[in-house]
Formats: structure tokens, C-alpha cells, sequence
């Protein structure tokens, strides 16, 4: 090759190995600082394309779980209702044991009479007032519920419930109980029996489907663990690589400026033969 100072070659040689150094160097640091592979949908068009994807899985799914725990939460708020008014019928059955028998008079009875109509009627209060939101649940009001816990739109993404539990006196009998004589309170038990049986019917029906839920939300979980997994085998960057990138680009570049400096000087040479 001849000697020539218009057309440089070693020199454009070098700059461009120079630039595509510095692209590795910018790539790599662009990397460690983001924790992403993908730094620009040109690096990987598909696997941004399948990522993205994961990720509104992911996100998905994350809001499905607590779509889970909500309905959960509903669940407990009306267990929790019928746990009270279970407790006042045991009460309720208490005072009746006890005014049945003659170690109390008609005068105590009237006492243990005023607080058994006064448990009856808060038992009463509790099943018209327990709510979650503005879903009233413990009145039979039979709304049926439909909670979302699944990623997608399909109906398998739907559990469905039908909220039946009726606790109030007149449905589940304590309604109109009194202890006020012997012979009536013998009744309250009888009728106290029952209410306990049916309001035992509710409780398991709530914890049935609260066992359904508990079960979602572990497979919601497991679903979870699985994709961020794929979503980091995908996206997120390998900083034992990226780092020896970012080495070798900055070793390189330092390489290809002294080698730019030496083929700008060729050049140089032509003067000596001026």
C-alpha cells in the first residue's frame, strides 16, 4: 500500500473499534445500574416481548391474591359475627339451666329473664348489622358474591358464593326466648339446642369456603414464586458477566486510543519526504 494522507485507514480502523468499545462499555454499565438484561428492546426483541408478558402475569396475580385475602377477610368478618352470637346463645342457655330450677325465686328470675332478653336482642343486632363494605351478610339477604382470583378473564378465574346465613332470631328460632318461669325456660333449652345446631350449619358453611380460599391463595402463591422466576431468567442481568464486560470494553478502549494515537501519526511521516 502506497503512502497517503487524504484516507487514513488505521486511523478510521481504530475509531471504529473505538465506538463499538465504548457501546459494550455503555451496554454493561447501562446493565449493572438498571439489574436488567434488556436494556433496549434491540438487545432482545422476543424475550422483551415474552417478559413484558410475564410480568402482567405477575402483576395479575399479585392482585388476584389479594382479591383472595379481601374475600377472606369477609369471610372472617362474618365467621367472627356468628362466633358472637354463638356465645350469647350459650349464655342464653346458661340462664335457662338456671332459672329452670327452684334454687331461684320468680323475683331472681325476672332479673335472669331481663338479661336474656337483652342478650337476645344484641344477638339480633349482631346478624342485622354485621357487614363487610356495604354487603350485609348475616341477614339472609342472599347476595351472591363473585370474587377474582385468577390472572385472566375467564369464568374458572371466578369463585362464586352465595351469601345464605341468616342469623336472626325469627330464622333461627331465639327469637321470643324467655326464662321469666321454670316451664319456659325448659323450653329455651330445647329451642336453644336447635339455634346452637343451625347456627353450627352457618359457621361450617363459612369455613368451607374459607378453606377453598386458603387453598387459592397457596396456589397463588406457587403460581407467583414460578413466574418471576421465568420473568428473572428472562430480564434480569448477569452481574458476574456484565461486570467482565464492562472490564474488557474499558481495557479495550483504552487499547484502541493508543492505537487511534499511533494512526493518526502515520500521516506525519510524508513530511520527511517533502
Amino acid at each position: 500500500m502506497g503512502l497517503r494522507i487524504n484516507t487514513n485507514i488505521a486511523s478510521i480502523n481504530a475509531q471504529r473499534q473505538l465506538g463499538k468499545q465504548q457501546k459494550r462499555s455503555e451496554h454493561a454499565l447501562a446493565s449493572l445500574s438498571s439489574g436488567n438484561r434488556i436494556v433496549t428492546a434491540a438487545d432482545d426483541a422476543a424475550g422483551l416481548a415474552i417478559s413484558q408478558n410475564i410480568q402482567a402475569q405477575r402483576r395479575g396475580l399479585v392482585q388476584a391474591r389479594n382479591n383472595a385475602f379481601n374475600a377472606q377477610s369477609l369471610i372472617q368478618v362474618s365467621e367472627g359475627g356468628l362466633s358472637e352470637i354463638n356465645n350469647v346463645l350459650i349464655r342464653l342457655r346458661e340462664l335457662g339451666v338456671q332459672a329452670a330450677s327452684d334454687n331461684v325465686g320468680e323475683v331472681e328470675r325476672g332479673f335472669l329473664d331481663q338479661e336474656a332478653q337483652q342478650l337476645i336482642m344484641e344477638a339480633d343486632r349482631i346478624a342485622q348489622t354485621t357487614r363487610f363494605g356495604n354487603k350485609v351478610l348475616l341477614n339472609g339477604a342472599g347476595d351472591e358474591m363473585e370474587f377474582h382470583v385468577g390472572a385472566f378473564g375467564g369464568e374458572e378465574n371466578i369463585i362464586r358464593y352465595q351469601i345464605t346465613a341468616d342469623a336472626t332470631g325469627s330464622t333461627l328460632g331465639y327469637s321470643g326466648l324467655s326464662v321469666e318461669s321454670k316451664s319456659a325456660a325448659r323450653a329455651t333449652l330445647d329451642a336453644v339446642d336447635q339455634s346452637l345446631i343451625d347456627l353450627g350449619k352457618l359457621r361450617a358453611d363459612f369455613g368451607a369456603v374459607s378453606s377453598r380460599l386458603q387453598a387459592t391463595v397457596s396456589n397463588l402463591d406457587i403460581q407467583n414464586e414460578n413466574m418471576a422466576a421465568a420473568f428473572s431468567r428472562l430480564s434480569d442481568a448477569d452481574i458476574a458477566y456484565e461486570t467482565a464486560e464492562a472490564a474488557s470494553s474499558q481495557i479495550l478502549q483504552q487499547a484502541a486510543i493508543s492505537v487511534l494515537a499511533q494512526a493518526n501519526t502515520v500521516g506525519s511521516q510524508a513530511l520527511k519526504l517533502l
